[in-house]
């Protein structure tokens, strides 16, 4: 079962207070909101707060209590069709695009169903039973699972709450350090052959693994992301209305979605706000560009006579650099000024998202977990202010389709040599 690159398995007295973390993390997420606010659905790649609290509850259930607790009770087995999310080998699942619709079970129904797990799932680590290793490979998993979906959980609730004219807040208004970006620099990185994916150490996913030697041409990598400054001068050089900086596919988007400008962007008394989890800002200019689709990153390094670099290249430049940054830990979930190589906002890589050189998915349904995801979406590296900390590495790869644009997500530039 190759649920994740780790040699070993957890031991149980490391994976409970993960768990334990995970799982208070995303009640304290949810704490600012009302019953109202957990059921927003903006659109069918969103879900709503709920429904993320749910899933990531059944996700234990289904893989771990299930097969492994024996006598186990749900308290509902409907909930199985209500939260499953694509996991076709688990059995049949309510349609994506009307998770908004599930009032019943309501919230509190919900949160005792988390109590419920919790409490079933501390009793079998405490039982020690004779799997114990499979068991505490899959409540890790489990636990980066539920991290990832802290992540989507803020960011969907973004989008939800930016259809609203009010403008409400998730977290209250809160200054901006005044920080430059610094200069814009492009760092030399020798051809080499080299090896990139997980390295065996700690938990990872499959799709990063297995470890592959790849030939790397010489290449620069700019010291830092593509800023919203930077952004205006594109916007301002007329980048959303010239068709030839564009592949076809993205200026076909551009011309029916209107774009002219990031996702949650206007412009007011001759400044751009932005709508953010703090509520309408000023766009704070040094800070990293946020909520743009691959097309546009696209679209900007042409203008800029770059180009998007490779997850290879991303991999090799950041590999060493301590891994620091405006990630979710700090609770400001928004890109920051002249903040380094991690965090602040995931950034587009040129390369698709597809399986390396030997990977195998794990059998059953647990396997459909990253493989069957390998392809049409671009590989993105780096985490953002909405990702935990403790979710990156190196060797982290997530994923978004090209026209997207609700998650934290940005560019940095790459030439070559």
């Amino acid at each position: 079962m190759s649920l994740a690159a780790s040699p070993t398995s957890p031991a149980p007295q490391d994976v409970i207070p993960l768990f334990q973390n995970v799982r208070s993390r995303t009640l304290e997420l949810v704490a600012p909101l009302n019953a109202e606010d957990m059921m927003l659905q903006s659109m069918e790649d969103a879900s709503p707060a709920k429904w993320h609290l749910a899933h990531t509850t059944w996700f234990f259930e289904e893989f771990i209590l299930r097969p492994h607790q024996p006598g186990y009770v749900s308290p509902d087995e409907r909930f199985a069709i209500l939260f499953n999310s694509y996991y076709v080998q688990a059995g049949p699942r309510h349609a994506r695009d009307k998770r908004g619709l599930i009032s019943r079970p309501d919230l509190q129904a919900v949160l005792d169903y988390r109590h419920h797990v919790e409490d079933a799932l501390m009793a079998l680590l405490d039982q020690t039973p004779a799997n114990l290793d499979t068991i505490t490979a899959l409540v890790e998993l489990g636990c980066h699972h539920e991290m990832q979906h802290q992540e989507l959980l803020v960011t969907d609730l973004l989008h939800g709450l930016s259809f609203n004219p009010l403008l409400p807040a998730y977290k209250d208004p809160e200054p901006l350090r005044v920080t430059r970006a610094p200069e814009l620099d492009f760092v030399r990185h020798d051809e080499q052959l080299t090896e990139i994916g997980h390295d065996g150490r700690g938990f990872a996913f499959d799709c990063e693994t297995p470890r592959h030697r790849v030939f790397q041409p010489a290449f620069r990598m700019a010291n830092r992301a593509v800023t919203n400054r930077d952004w205006i001068e594109f916007m301002r050089d007329g980048g959303y209305a010239t068709p030839e900086l564009w592949l076809m596919d993205g200026w076909a988007v551009r011309e029916r979605e209107a774009w002219d400008s990031p996702l949650y962007w206007w412009q007011q008394d001759d400044e751009y706000w932005s709508y953010t989890l703090r509520g309408p800002q000023p766009v704070a200019l040094d800070a990293p560009v946020v909520h743009v689709s691959y097309y546009e990153a696209d679209a900007y390094a042409r203008w800029a006579g770059a180009r998007l670099p490779t997850e290879a290249e991303n991999e090799i430049a950041f590999r060493d650099t301590p891994m620091s940054g405006n990630f979710a830990d700090n609770g400001m979930f928004r890109p920051l000024p002249g903040t380094g190589a991690w965090g602040d906002v995931w950034e587009w890589t040129q390369s698709a998202y597809s399986p390396y050189p030997g990977f195998r998915p794990s059998a059953g349904a647990i396997g459909e977990y990253n493989g069957k995801f390998m392809i049409n979406q671009m590989v993105l590296r780096g985490g953002s202010c909405a990702t935990p900390q403790a979710q990156m590495r190196p060797s982290y790869r997530t994923f978004f389709y090209p026209h997207q644009r609700w998650q934290m997500l940005g560019l940095r530039l790459a030439k070559d040599v």
